[in-house]
């Protein structure tokens, strides 16, 4: 039976999930109104209750900014889930699904299916998630056999630096020898969401349900590797079998994330950050904390991209990338003082 001193930070981090969810819908809500054609509250409640029908904001409302912000939540929870993961099973802050090549190798899997198979559509998602998982993988056998865990946190960036400026180098070669024939813009290589129909809702949809209820069903194993794997390992957990769980899953959730809107950095890197500073490191409370504000973020970034400077519109990459690589810096100054 839970003491008095047990349930009342119980209620306090509900309390906290409970105002995530709020500011979630709060910041999406206003999002649907803001742009080259306004929607005052009222009249986005009256087309969302299908009490307007016939107005041409009913076609923008409906069929452009609501999938566009839909894809954006999904997009920016998955990033900050599978940030939380990585950061979990590698016990190292820094670590996020753009800064240690996740991204990168997800981004160059889909530029392949798009240049060699156009008509394959279907298969950019599955191939990001290889490429993705290819790409986690590799940074965790480098990153393997480091005693200091500074030192560690320091090799994990530097490969997760070089395998992302490869990938990226052979990413951009791709597009730029078959420029003629792919159908990229420049943009996706940032980060975008601008044209995001149903369709990429209903894309990536499935893979978050999967990936975040795999990760919050089996949260609490995650909360062992904090012990190290020789303290986890003695109380019960299987920690190679486990990591590699976790892994599939980051990369299950990053590359799915890359598919549906290019390479976006830092929402991973960001949100469980936040999160870990208001609820804690538990990550049954950690894991939909960071979804929460992934989405939040990503949903701000992107009005603000698409609004700052209308009618011209910015990718929303570049505006999780100026926050970000302060942020960033940051912590690998945070961390080197604290090794």
């Amino acid at each position: 039976m839970k003491n008095a001193g047990e349930i009342q930070p119980l209620k306090k981090k509900m309390s906290i999930l409970l105002a995530a969810f709020a500011a979630l819908f709060i910041v999406c809500f206003f999002s649907i109104g803001m742009g080259s054609v306004e929607a005052t509250p009222s009249e986005i409640l009256a087309v969302l209750t299908g009490r307007i029908v016939d107005s041409t904001k009913v076609g923008i409302i409906l069929n452009i900014r609501l999938p566009r912000i839909i894809t954006g939540v999904i997009v920016g929870m998955n990033l900050s889930v599978a940030g939380v993961l990585l950061q979990g099973i590698l016990r190292n802050p820094m670590a996020s699904p753009n800064i240690i090549g996740v991204n990168a190798g997800a981004g160059l899997a889909a530029i392949l299916i798009m240049t060699f198979f156009p008509g394959k559509i279907a298969l950019i998602t599955p191939f990001s998630f290889l490429g993705a998982l290819f790409s986690a993988m590799l940074i965790f056998v480098l990153s393997v056999g480091t005693a200091n865990q500074y030192g560690k946190t320091v090799q994990i960036v530097l490969a997760g630096m070089a395998v992302t400026a490869l990938f990226n180098a052979i990413t951009n070669g791709v597009m730029m020898l078959n420029s003629d024939v792919l159908d990229v813009t420049f943009s996706w290589t940032l980060g975008s969401l601008s044209g995001r129909s149903w369709s990429a809702v209903e894309m990536i949809l499935p893979y978050c349900l999967l990936g975040l209820g795999a990760a919050l069903f089996l949260s609490p194993r995650l909360n062992l590797f904090e012990l190290g794997d020789e303290l986890a390992g003695s109380v019960g957990l299987q920690t190679g079998f486990y990591r590699m769980v976790f892994v599939i899953l980051a990369a299950l959730l990053a590359g799915s994330a890359v598919a549906a809107a290019g390479t976006i950095g830092f929402i991973g890197l960001i949100a469980p950050h936040i999160a870990r500073l208001m609820i804690g490191s538990d990550h049954r409370f950690l894991l939909p904390l960071s979804a929460l504000l992934g989405g939040v973020l990503l949903v701000i970034s992107d009005t603000l991209a698409r609004t700052v400077f209308q009618p011209v519109e910015l990718s929303v990459g570049i505006v999780t990338a100026t926050l970000g690589a302060p942020f960033f810096l940051y912590l690998m100054k945070r961390n080197k003082k604290n090794s």
